[in-house]
């Protein structure tokens, strides 16, 4: 993908913790907001709308996003469930469709577990409803719960919980230093009244931390203090051709994987080592790395397995601190890439990726490019 689409614009919602600031807004509708305004920043017709989602009302929510936002009727649109991956994994499917004729592209994600309708299974023999948190990943037996799951491998792959705690209270530092550099100032659209992002935290230090109890596993070393929360976001990203000429993050690799379901927090792994063969870079070639932080345990193993510093990652803090809006997540991972790469210029090529229940994992390598 060495004359691959250009992203050139990219902007994202700030995040809110479920049933809070953005707990009247649907998925919808925070996705219409980012949407315009990144159509905007373009200045050019839509060709497409690519959206990941997870948890929404169904009925294809890019399409309903899309008109929300004011964008013509003529502008079709595609919602891509991929899980925690699907932001991301929407951006790679968009990647795949611009061409000199058909852009710009707007692609993203969005998750309003706020508004998320209440899902039940059908009556069996004359009993009630049963009502689900989550659709099935795997088929059973293999379809553990991502707190067990991430709990589990932290166990498998020796992360500690000292060095989770010290992890998520980084993560935290980071976020709060960055927001009040402004860092994040020119990525964020207000929604909802919200204008800031609202789970960062200066006070989660890794000694406050080391009080919370195992979330997941009596024993387990996972807690509520290291693992990312239930969140509501959205991010979009626009893509254009090679050709156009305009300068932004040019994707030099992508790649979704699948992995075993029963770990399903390494998905990181073999996509970023795939999307990173593409691309025909190594670890060591990265300036920017945003690797999504659902747990501290289940992150740092992906780091561990990649040889990458744990500190080269997420320096302006990651999903610990700012949460996690599940189909959101992986674009605004691209987001971060955008700010830190284009309009910080912190370098030349970044990664982004993010693993998904079912054992799949999404990665995205781009170039900045003038």
């Amino acid at each position: 993908m060495t004359q691959g689409p250009v992203i050139v614009a990219a902007r994202r919602t700030p995040i809110g913790t479920v049933g809070r600031e953005l707990r009247a807004v649907t998925a919808a509708d925070l996705a219409a907001t980012v949407l315009a305004a990144v159509a905007a920043d373009v200045g050019r017709p839509t060709a497409e709308v690519v959206l990941g989602n997870c948890m929404g009302p169904g009925g294809d929510v890019a399409r309903v996003a899309g008109l929300a936002a004011g964008l013509p009727r003529e502008t079709p649109a595609l919602t891509v469930d991929r899980q925690c991956a699907s932001g991301l994994a929407a951006i790679e499917v968009a990647a795949r469709l611009v061409d000199d004729d058909h852009w710009p592209v707007l692609a993203g994600g969005t998750e309003s577990a706020s508004t998320a309708p209440w899902r039940f299974w059908p009556p069996v023999d004359g009993g009630p409803p049963q009502r689900y948190e989550r659709a099935p990943f795997a088929p059973a037996p293999d379809d553990p719960d991502m707190g067990v799951a991430a709990d589990l491998l932290a166990r498998a792959r020796g992360v500690s919980r000292e060095r989770q705690d010290s992890y998520a209270a980084r993560s935290h530092r980071l976020a709060t230093q960055a927001r009040a550099r402004g860092d994040y100032a020119d990525e964020l659209v207000p929604v909802g009244g919200l204008e800031h992002d609202g789970r960062p935290r200066s006070d989660l230090t890794a000694e406050r931390l080391a009080r919370f109890r195992p979330a997941f596993r009596p024993e387990g070393t996972v807690t509520a203090g290291n693992s990312c929360g239930v969140n509501d976001g959205a991010a979009v990203v626009a893509l254009v051709p090679h050709s156009a000429g305009i300068g932004g993050l040019r994707v030099v690799g992508a790649a979704s994987v699948g992995l075993d379901p029963n770990q399903p927090g390494l998905g990181i792994v073999p996509a970023a080592r795939t999307a990173l063969a593409r691309a025909g870079i190594g670890v060591d070639d990265l300036d920017v790395i945003e690797l999504n932080e659902a747990f501290a345990g289940q992150v740092l193993a992906c780091y561990d397995e990649l040889g990458i510093d744990p500190e080269r990652g997420c320096r302006q803090g990651g999903a610990l601190a700012l949460g996690h809006p599940w189909g959101a997540s992986g674009a605004v991972l691209m987001v971060r890439l955008f700010t830190q790469l284009v309009r910080q210029g912190r370098g030349r090529y970044g990664l982004a990726a993010i693993a998904a229940g079912g054992g799949q994992g999404t990665a995205v390598v781009v170039e900045a490019c003038p």
